[in-house]
């Protein structure tokens, strides 16, 4: 991988942490935030109740994801980046660009 494929990956990988982290901001998580707070006074609770489910379902895919790319980004930090957690060989540039924040290559991901 050239050092120019690396730095279009990373600009990539800092433009979806930072998305991430908006969207994440949006739906009330924050670095500082504890827990989602809905108005105490709404008439349905049933339906706070299910709103909170699935913010809360959604609040954990953002932070998964953005978990990850900053995994990635910290990898690319120590040189590891692109190599294949499984194996130890180097992930195929194509996948990368496809999916920057990828631990595996398509065969070790394929067995998981």
């Amino acid at each position: 991988m050239t050092d120019v494929q690396l730095d279009d990956l990373r600009t990539q990988l800092e433009t979806e942490r930072d998305e991430l982290v908006a969207q994440l901001a949006a739906i009330g998580i924050g670095e500082s935030a504890e827990e989602i707070v809905y108005d105490a006074n709404f008439a349905d609770s049933s339906q706070v109740t299910a709103e909170k489910g699935e913010t809360v379902a959604l609040a954990a895919t953002l932070q998964e994801s953005l978990d990850a790319v900053e995994a990635a980004l910290t990898r690319m930090d120590e040189g590891t980046y692109g190599v294949c957690k499984g194996c130890g060989t180097a992930i195929n540039p194509a996948r990368l660009e496809a999916m920057p924040s990828s631990i595996r290559c398509i065969d070790c991901a394929s067995q998981v």
